[in-house]
């Protein structure tokens, strides 16, 4: 059959051809995250792995050959082709923020899109090796697979403060019904449920037998049984408050390459002003009933705490109860020109109340390497590298764990800002329980790219990992009011300029993964792990370690 011939090609592929067509698979599985969400591909692409990694283990060199000739490095090559093509096309944006400021970091913008994805692949490339210590004929070797990436995607997470941004097990999470599983085993457990599901039916239909019928019947049950689960969940929605806070998320849209210039400072902190007092109608209401405002990331390009005037003209913006939180850039002692290193610098949420008095401040824990801060900086500054903050040395982190703020008529809220949101089981620590995650950005880096669109849905899944709301006001979009179950009641797409007016919607009781975080991903893993190593010992013990042949 067909299948079983471009199964028998793709094995058998051997140096530039082979790593060609792992980059195009890779790069075509993109195709599965935000914004296109077809993860069907998957299906096709992640068998292909399977595949590349089969022709590897079949073609092993006898024992002292070259470690390259060796079934783990030959997969660990083909793993990171795949991998390399995934992240370059998911990643592609980043290269924008290059644009934004022409100059001396322009050089980098080679080295930023093709660095990072070839970094972040070193992971999937180290989870194909792995995974041959267990590779066997039949079904095992993909679940040995969907385990050594589960594990992979963790780590990414997690090491040198961690970059989980497209982590295969956003693959589930649309529509909407498909999303609700994280909150019970999260986005590193779909991820492990994503690779296994979606690579069986095709390997399962070439090694032929009866795990045909089994790779599909597989894949079928198990997303009908999380969709059904899902609407099940939805059918649950939290109770409307009819005396919720009435919240205002403001977008200004203002053009990244112009917020940094002192000659539009001005204009700039007018214009939020300008549609805090407007409802999202445009008409002027001065904000009257509005009881918490919301500005973007870094809203006011300057240092409000040491500008007074500031401070008064917010003072005279808000009314009695409402209070503004906004982005902003915050210094520890005030700012000294002839000692601007003197100073340490916060990219920091403000809150302000009656007569502009500072209510509460939150700085950021999370920095982004090289945008926030410059990793070994008196190294790599020497040789022209800088943070693109171009701040000096770049930002310093706030203190852990994150605290939540809470402003009189505002019930407690966890602050996020920008990609501090993309890190499951992170955007709420400590022991209380906030009763909204609000997330401030400026997407306006990376243009009207799959970047905000990505970043908007990634925060979604926190909202349904933790069963929680969100407010997320961004600079230029995607701005939005997101419920406890991932749906979003109110958006302003890229570029738009307005506001938005809504109720706080209403929290959920904590979710399994809000109560145990990676707990259930962690039993999955260990019951996965029993079943591979039983395998692979039964079978060595039957006759050897066994390849698969050239047709399964």
């Amino acid at each position: 059959m067909l299948i079983d011939r471009f199964a028998s090609w793709v094995r058998t592929r051997t140096g530039w051809r082979r790593a060609l067509l792992a980059f195009g698979a890779g790069a075509a599985s993109d195709l599965a995250m935000a914004p296109f969400h077809v993860w069907p591909v998957l299906i096709v692409t992640l068998a292909i792995l399977v595949w590349l990694i089969d022709g590897a283990v079949a073609r092993a060199e006898p024992a002292g050959s070259s470690w390259r000739a060796s079934p783990a490095a030959q997969a660990a090559i083909a793993a990171w082709w795949f991998s390399f093509g995934y992240f370059f096309f998911g990643l592609f944006w980043i290269g924008e923020a290059f644009l934004v400021q022409t100059g001396k970091v322009v050089f980098l913008l080679p080295l930023a899109v093709t660095a990072m994805p070839a970094g972040l692949a070193l992971f999937w490339s180290a989870a194909a090796a792995a995974a041959t210590l267990a590779w066997r004929p039949g079904l095992g070797r993909v679940l040995a697979l969907a385990l050594a990436i589960a594990v992979a995607e963790w780590l990414r997470g997690h090491i040198l403060t961690g970059f989980p941004w497209n982590v295969v097990g956003y693959a589930l999470t649309y529509p909407l019904s498909l999303m609700q599983t994280a909150s019970v085993i999260g986005i590193y457990g779909l991820s492990l449920v994503a690779v296994f599901v979606l690579a069986t039916p095709l390997v399962a239909w070439v090694d032929g037998g009866r795990a045909r019928l089994s790779g599909s019947a597989t894949l079928i049950a198990t997303i009908v049984i999380l969709m059904a689960l899902g609407h099940w969940r939805l059918g649950h929605l939290a109770p409307t408050v009819a005396d919720a806070p009435r919240i205002r998320l403001v977008q200004p849209s203002v053009l990244q390459r112009e917020k940094w210039m002192p000659v539009h400072q001005r204009r700039i902190f007018n214009l939020h002003l300008d549609l805090t007092k407007r409802n999202a109608a445009g008409i002027e209401d001065g904000a009257a009933g509005v009881d918490l405002v919301l500005w973007p990331e870094a809203a006011m390009p300057f240092l409000p705490l040491d500008t007074p005037e500031a401070i008064e003209l917010i003072g005279k913006l808000l009314p009695p109860g409402t209070h503004l939180v906004s982005g902003a850039l915050r210094s520890d002692i005030p700012f000294n020109p002839e000692k601007p290193d003197a100073h340490r610098l916060f990219n920091s949420l403000l809150a302000f109340g009656a007569g502009g008095q500072l209510a509460a401040t939150y700085d950021k824990i999370h920095l982004v390497p090289f945008g926030e801060y410059l990793p070994l900086y008196s190294w790599l500054n020497t040789i022209g590298l800088e943070p693109l903050t171009r701040q000096g040395e770049g930002f310093s982190s706030g203190p852990t764990p994150r605290p939540l703020i809470t402003l009189p008529g505002i019930p407690a809220f966890a602050p996020l800002i920008c990609y501090e949101a993309i890190f499951p089981r992170a955007v709420v620590q400590g022991a209380d329980r906030p009763a909204f995650l609000a997330n401030v950005t400026n997407d306006g880096w990376f243009g009207n790219s799959t970047g905000p669109r990505q970043h908007l849905h990634q925060s979604r899944v926190r909202a349904v990992e933790e069963g929680l709301p969100l407010l997320r006001a961004a600079n230029n979009g995607i701005t939005a009011v997101i419920d406890a179950h991932g749906r979003v009641l109110a958006r302003l797409d890229l570029d738009v300029v307005g506001v938005i007016d809504a109720r706080l919607p209403a929290a959920l009781p904590p979710t399994i993964y809000g109560r145990f975080g990676d707990l259930a991903f962690l039993l999955m893993l260990a019951s996965g792990f029993a079943i591979v190593t039983g395998g692979t010992i039964r079978d060595r013990r039957a006759s050897g370690i066994s390849r698969p042949s050239e047709h399964g």
